[in-house]
């Protein structure tokens, strides 16, 4: 995988006269395996920019049935998408998008006793999913195997995005900053709202993370909230937690 095709050549142009990333960085897009846990209202943005941007295998990962109240958010799916999986939806749409790349796709919920099955493939992992058992088990696994998590969530009008580059070993965790505990309750967008346009600002930041990640233009982890009334951003410093019982401290 040392070169592009002809077509290639002409679709990612414009990568190619950036000098962040050139050839040198599409081939190692080409040469990227990242997994996409959730193909909902961030999955649909990230893996609509991560499929045009060139990644060369993508897996997508949800059990979820594509649904009416969907469509106010998840730009992945049409009207003629309703029942269907949305795996197998998104799959044939990121396929019309670029048909030079590979899609595998799995209908499950992923959990601590399929997430190696899943993922073994994986250079990196997204995490759009929209509750905390699926965030602490991709973060389980991310961890244990030493692979990028990017991890995503918008509630409401409120967004976050993280990154933490477990090839490091002195890298915090999910668990760093958001303790596991089984008061936590369940809010999402079903039961709490969320107004659309931020899903569309969140994932897309974690597909430009995903790409930074691979061409190398980070380092270390990533703490971003984003305001989407006040349009205002925060970054903030990730340290690990010596009492996290996700990662040992």
């Amino acid at each position: 995988m040392d070169k592009l095709s002809d077509k290639e050549t002409l679709r990612y142009s414009r990568h190619l006269l950036l000098k962040e990333v050139g050839l040198e960085g599409q081939l190692a897009l080409k040469a990227a395996t990242v997994a996409v846990v959730g193909a909902g209202g961030l999955g649909s943005p990230a893996l609509l920019y991560l499929a045009a941007a060139g990644i060369g295998t993508l897996i997508l990962i949800d059990d979820d049935g594509v649904e009416l109240s969907n469509l106010q958010r998840q730009v992945l799916y049409k009207i003629n998408h309703l029942g269907q999986s949305k795996v197998a939806a998104a799959g044939k749409v990121l396929a019309s998008l670029n048909n030079q790349i590979d899609i595998v796709t799995h209908c499950q919920k992923l959990d601590n006793n399929n997430a190696a099955g899943l993922l073994n493939n994986a250079d990196i992992v997204l995490d759009c999913s929209d509750n905390f058992a699926t965030r602490y088990s991709v973060n389980h696994y991310c961890f244990t195997h030493k692979l990028p998590l990017i991890t995503g969530a918008a509630i409401a009008s409120s967004g976050q995005l993280m990154g933490f580059d477990f090839r490091q070993n002195n890298s915090p965790c999910y668990g760093c900053v958001f303790a596991k505990s089984d008061a936590t309750p369940a809010v999402n967008c079903s039961n709490a709202g969320v107004i659309s346009p931020l899903l569309g600002v969140v994932g897309s930041m974690q597909a430009q993370l995903t790409l930074n990640m691979l061409l190398g233009h980070v380092v270390g982890s990533v703490f971003i909230t984003f305001d989407a009334l006040s349009l205002k951003q925060q970054h903030f410093k990730v340290v690990k937690d010596s009492n996290c019982k996700e990662c040992g401290g």
